[in-house]
């Protein structure tokens, strides 16, 4: 399987350039343990099967996580989310949840909850998350299981599930909206909103795969849903429709020729990152565009923030197909579109997604 990580520019191939970036300090990072999975979700953008042993040799050591955190630490990190693929897939996970908590960093996790035992357990109560996220695929057996092709998985999911509301830790339910479980969305969302501590949230839009796999790309593409439906969904959510409009009440942003000619106008970067599992440093998850990319086995987390980023981040297009458009567009915090789901759906930074666009605009509509 092609995997966008095994081939990484290193900072030297980049012109040198004025160092611009001092006065950054980052917050956060997500940290992605493993690309492996023990589920085979539809919808999936970065999953691999759980044994790929290719995958697992290339994986972040414990030791290189707790340099990697010094490093974090060291430059004003506050929180860190572990992520995946499966993290609870790595037998050394619990290593490299306590070498991150001894760093002083809050830490989240998302999981599936399929692999929550009572191991896992011990080590949350003894050392509480920030918090755990959990996706909820579906409430019956036969829709989780469409979502994620694993037979007996909603049964596992439902033992951690239960495992974890129990310890007390807390716990956060999310959903994506597909076409194999939009039919359930109102039962998920009871589901959640009985069960979980805060807002109840899912997510209509699906992005493609990391790797570029073609034959998952055809699959991702066949569980969006189309505009209409995303916005007739969220518009049956009142608590999903108020959240929308309060956070879109000035979702018309007014476009000017200085602005707009920046290639990230949604400004990855700024105070948080993403490093793969074999630590390649991104501005944010989904930006996977070789010249957006940096190794941190060849150089260290400081340079990668104080110098690479901000060089990435001075990038302008004079691309008229890109300013005639998502450049100028008033209406792009409505929209999925940003340059790394760009180069995901098309191999360029700066071209428009139609079936973006077509929801940008229909939630406009809906909001006016």
């Amino acid at each position: 399987m092609n995997r966008p990580y095994a081939s990484v520019r290193p900072l030297d191939a980049w012109p040198p350039g004025k160092r611009t970036g001092r006065g950054r300090r980052p917050a956060d990072f997500e940290l992605e343990l493993t690309a492996r999975c023990n589920l085979n979700c539809r919808h999936c953008y970065i999953n691999i099967p759980a044994g790929d042993r290719e995958a697992k040799k290339t994986e972040l050591t414990p030791a290189e996580v707790d340099r990697l955190s010094t490093e974090a630490a060291s430059l004003g990190v506050l929180w860190c989310l572990l992520t995946g693929g499966e993290p609870l897939l790595r037998r050394d996970f619990a290593d490299i949840y306590l070498r991150l908590k001894k760093k002083g960093l809050l830490v989240s996790v998302f999981t599936n909850a399929t692999l929550v035992k009572a191991e896992h357990i011990r080590l949350f109560k003894s050392y509480p998350p920030r918090d755990i996220e959990v996706t909820v695929y579906g409430v019956t057996a036969e829709t989780y299981e469409r979502v994620t092709r694993r037979p007996g998985s909603f049964a596992a999911f439902r033992r951690g599930l239960d495992l974890l509301l129990a310890s007390g830790v807390p716990v956060r339910l999310k959903a994506m909206a597909l076409r194999s479980n939009v039919h359930e969305m109102a039962s998920i969302a009871r589901f959640a909103r009985a069960r979980s501590r805060g807002p109840f949230r899912f997510d209509p839009l699906l992005h493609l795969r990391y790797d570029g796999d073609e034959r998952r790309n055809a699959e991702i593409r066949t569980e969006r849903l189309t505009a209409e439906e995303i916005v007739a969904l969220e518009r049956s959510d009142p608590e999903r429709m108020e959240a929308l409009e309060k956070a879109c009440t000035t979702w018309r942003i007014p476009a000017s020729s200085g602005s707009s000619r920046r290639l990230f106008a949604c400004r990855p970067g700024q105070t948080n990152f993403a490093v793969s599992p074999s630590g390649v440093f991104r501005l944010c998850a989904s930006l996977w565009h070789p010249e957006f990319i940096y190794d941190l086995r060849r150089g260290s987390l400081r340079e990668a923030w104080f110098e690479f980023a901000p060089r990435a981040l001075s990038r302008r297009s004079r691309r008229k197909a890109f300013l005639d458009r998502c450049g100028f567009c008033s209406l792009i915090n409505l929209c999925l579109w940003c340059p790394a789901h760009a180069y995901l759906e098309t191999g360029s930074l700066t071209t428009p997604v139609e079936a973006f666009c077509r929801v940008a605009h229909a939630r406009a509509d809906a909001l006016t």
